[in-house]
């Protein structure tokens, strides 16, 4: 912008003049041109000193190409006619000023074009900003051009100014330079646009040449005598050298990460009793081949030890008490960062720490603080001062963001109270129990502290929440034993059934109160599956008792090798019930559930005929009381945890019918056994081998009527943050199936089958489908099945997205188990292993969605050549 307080039409007449004059004189053209400067800057200043002074404005005349109308752009400057203004002066300038801070012009200039007797004629010559008109990116990707034009506002309209060029220009080569791309350019060109308009327009061309990642070739320190080059090296967690084997942290110098990581190495002395160590200069080297090397000049400075550590003002709990929540001596190597962790751990909302125990009962307004009193001789002297301050109690607690679920559902869980003494451990727990509902976003919930009053120890708690979909629908079509398969699932996750008959209520189903309902139908050529369940986690609305029940029908048909058909003459029928408690238990901790269960399934076998079975005309009846005991305390989300564990066992068992039913299992079990011995005989004749066939079948229809077993299960799994979004899942299965007596021996039901993907779609003949991924369904039990099993898994999971719309993680996994016939039988050593990758996807109206691609190492039973890759689909289920 230029301020041009001169007369213009004397103004041409002084530049003729000014050109007369240097023509004239013998010098070369271009001291003329210098020259020609100089006598125009002189005169203009002799010929402006004229105008100084107070003058009143007779008038103002807009120029230049504005599509603004004259009236506007006078307005907007604040000047107008009649009005006193100093030549120069303040009141032309601010006039500029307020054009300019508009944001709406450019090439802003004031002239007087004549003076009349104290009476100023000015002149505002201006033009319009242009706007965007198009933008073009080029260098990066398609998607990448999309971004930088939506995180720049690059949309046409806009104003081109300075400002914007600039900004675009620098948070571009900002955000590459944090990806690693360090010499990272950004030119940006500013087209006019021809057009009929008069509004100037203008063709953005905005070009990035990221150049290449730059990576680090080395990274040396130098004056490091205690501490050794690889372990400084390791303290870096962005900055890593280039090294092939590595995976989730590849070589990339970033300025910021960079910076960062020199403190970390800092930290790493403090931590090892170095207080005073510092960096002493840095240097970045560029090689040849357009690598880098970084090299870190120390000081490290001596080493420092723990002298005296008092506590000031602590009356609630005892010096002694304190120091062992410190757990930091006299004598020990000095570490501030240790220290500061036991007085208050920022990265652990539950650690156990002085602050926390101050704030777990009651003292949220106290403060922990420590001070170096004294350092001689390298013996530092720490004062931890507290400031206690009043117990706080909850006076008003509320919640915030349901709209579906009811608010009784939601204050069951939580864990503080109005009245309550406040305790920090309580209102993570609560956090975290309104987030294993699975009717919130888990990443949203927050508390919130309201009127927190120091003076008289009481503050207000409201915990907002945002609802997530909590039904589900199934609706899917697949190829599987032999046939399609066709599936119909509901799945109502807070569902209502006080509600069901009321007619308001179906928005569109009756929800709100925490219950579960489920329905599913399946079927395909082979088999028809019909199922309901329902469960209150509430029962009577007073304890955390759960009641679950369920009820079940399938019917399967036998498999026709001739015609390649199900035969529908020839069928296995299952018919279910279960009813189950669950109680929430208070010892050893409030994580733990106690469960029961009684379940009844009857077993009709019509015609049915298989390996499995030596009767196909009968039935069986399996009545089982199941206890298990589990604790889980993973963290916030249930669908990705980051943090704790679950555990599970459980003992399932039938009532011992062979010392009730007076049948003597040793002379049937000796009778089977000649019977097969006239199978295998050479010398038989086909009637005898039918009858013992029939009578086989007739004792074993006899040793099932009433199933009898027991089964021993166990599950574990753990969830690490190995780092911010890195999470290690490693897990542990065993099961057994038993019999009480030998003589009756194991059932043919109830058994483990190992290998797939564990969905288990299309066998209902009462057997148990285990996950093993990298080998087909069921491939590594044998045709009866195995009465025991382990499985091991090694997971990592890496979120690509944990909105509410779609949780979306990719996993790596190493996993090996098998099962055996007979307990004489197992190993646990003898495994098929298996190695793959994975994707799971979380929406939800459709629960749990994944792929895996596993590769297993070992041969199926009978083979010798590892199987190689199989792909599991993942379906409403969690490995």
């Amino acid at each position: 912008m230029k301020q041009l307080l001169n007369i213009k039409k004397e103004n041409d007449d002084l530049g003729k003049r000014v050109n007369n004059l240097v023509n004239i004189l013998p010098i070369t053209t271009y001291l003329k041109y210098c020259l020609a400067i100089i006598l125009f800057i002189s005169c203009y200043h002799i010929e402006a000193q004229e105008l100084k002074g107070k003058y009143t404005i007779g008038g103002i005349s807009v120029a230049g190409n504005t599509s603004f109308s004259e009236q506007t752009i006078i307005t907007y400057s604040g000047l107008s006619k009649g009005k006193e203004v100093s030549i120069p002066g303040e009141e032309i300038s601010t006039a500029i000023k307020k054009l300019w801070n508009s944001k709406l012009f450019n090439d802003i200039e004031v002239y007087v074009t004549k003076v009349e007797d104290k009476v100023a004629f000015l002149e505002i010559r201006l033009s319009d900003l242009p706007q965007i008109n198009e933008v073009k990116v080029n260098g990066v990707k398609k998607s990448e051009q999309e971004k930088v034009i939506k995180e720049n506002t690059l949309t046409r309209g806009v104003k081109v100014t300075e400002n914007l060029l600039t900004n675009t220009k620098n948070f571009i080569e900002k955000k590459y330079k944090k990806k690693g791309f360090v010499n990272t350019k950004v030119y940006i060109n500013a087209i006019d646009v021809q057009d009929s308009l008069e509004t100037a327009r203008v063709n953005l061309l905005v070009n990035i040449d990221q150049g290449k990642k730059v990576k680090i070739k080395d990274i040396t320190f130098n004056g490091n005598d205690v501490l050794s080059d690889d372990k400084l090296r390791k303290s870096m967690k962005s900055t890593k050298k280039i090294m092939r084997l590595r995976v989730w942290k590849r070589s990339k110098f970033i300025d910021s990460a960079y910076q960062a990581d020199l403190g970390h190495v800092i930290d790493t002395y403090k931590e090892n009793g170095y207080r005073d160590a510092r960096i002493i200069s840095d240097s970045i080297i560029r090689n040849n081949d357009k690598t880098i090397s970084l090299q870190i000049n120390v000081n490290e400075g001596e080493l420092y030890k723990f002298g005296n550590i008092n506590f000031i003002g602590n009356t609630v709990y005892s010096n002694e008490y304190l120091s062992r929540i410190l757990r930091i001596n006299k004598g020990d190597t000095y570490n501030g960062i240790l220290l500061q962790k036991r007085i208050a751990d920022a990265s652990k909302p539950d650690a156990f720490d002085i602050t926390n125990q101050y704030q777990n009962n009651g003292y949220l307004f106290s403060s922990v603080n420590s001070v170096e009193v004294n350092a001689d001789n390298n013996i530092i002297d720490i004062e931890i001062r507290i400031s206690e301050g009043k117990p706080a109690y909850f006076n008003n607690v509320s919640v915030i963001g349901n709209e579906k679920t009811n608010d009784h559902v939601i204050y069951r869980e939580l864990r503080t109270r109005p009245g309550q003494l406040y305790s920090k451990a309580n209102v993570v727990r609560t956090v975290r129990e309104l987030g294993q509902l699975g009717f919130f976003e888990a990443q949203e919930i927050t508390p919130n502290f309201i009127n927190p009053n120091p003076n008289e120890g009481t503050i207000d708690m409201e915990y907002s929440v945002k609802e997530t979909g909590s039904s589900q629908i199934e609706l899917q079509g697949g190829y599987g034993g032999g046939g399609f398969i066709g599936t119909l699932g509901l799945s109502f996750n807070n569902f209502s059934i006080k509600d069901i008959f009321k007619k308001d209520a179906y928005k569109p189903i009756p929800m709100g109160d925490g219950q579960k309902l489920a329905l599913r139908l399946q079927a395909s050529r082979f088999y028809q599956t019909y199922s309901f369940s329902f469960s209150e986690p509430w029962l009577g609305g007073k304890r955390p008792v759960q009641f679950s029940s369920s009820l079940s029908h399938t019917r399967q048909f036998l498999y026709n090798p001739v015609t390649r058909d199900a035969d529908k003459s020839r069928s296995f029928n299952i018919t279910g019930i279960t009813f189950g408690l669950a109680k929430r238990l208070t010892v050893p901790d409030d994580f733990f559930t106690l469960s029961q269960a009684i379940s009844y399934q009857r077993y009709d076998l019509n015609n049915y005929n298989t390996g499995l079975f030596t009767f196909g005309d009968g039935y069986s009846n399996n009545l089982s009381y199941t206890i298990g005991i589990s604790r889980n305390n993973t963290s916030v989300d249930p669908i990705y945890p980051v943090a704790g564990s679950s555990f599970s066992a459980s003992l399932k068992f039938s009532p011992p019918w062979s010392l009730l039913d007076g049948v003597d299992y040793t002379a049937l079990k000796n009778e089977r056994e000649e019977n097969q011995a006239i199978q295998r005989d050479v010398n038989s004749t086909p009637k005898e081998v039918a009858e013992a066939t029939t009578r086989i079948s007739e004792i074993d229809q006899e040793r099932y009527r009433w199933l009898e077993f027991y089964k021993i299960k166990f599950k574990g799994e753990w969830y690490t943050q190995i780092t911010k979004n890195l999470v290690l899942r490693p897990l542990v299965e065993f099961g057994f199936l038993g019999a009480y007596n030998n003589d009756r021996g194991v059932i043919p039901f109830e058994r483990f089958f190992v290998g797939g993907d564990g969905l288990g779609n299309y066998s209902l003949d009462g057997r148990e489908a285990i996950q093993l991924r990298g080998y087909p369904n069921q491939s590594l039990s044998s045709v009866d099945g195995g009465t025991i099993y382990n499985k091991f898994s090694l997971e990592l999971r890496y979120p690509i997205t944990l909105k509410s719309s779609a949780k979306i993680y990719g996993l790596g996994f190493l996993e090996a188990g098998s099962s055996f016939g007979e307990f004489k039988d197992y190993n646990p050593f003898d495994l098929n292993r298996s190695a793959g990758v994975g994707l799971r996807i979380f929406m939800p109206a459709f629960g749990l969605l994944g792929i895996d691609f596993g590769y297993g190492f070992d041969p199926l039973p009978g083979l010798v050549t590892p199987n190689g890759w199989e792909t599991h689909f993942i379906i409403g289920q969690q490995f």
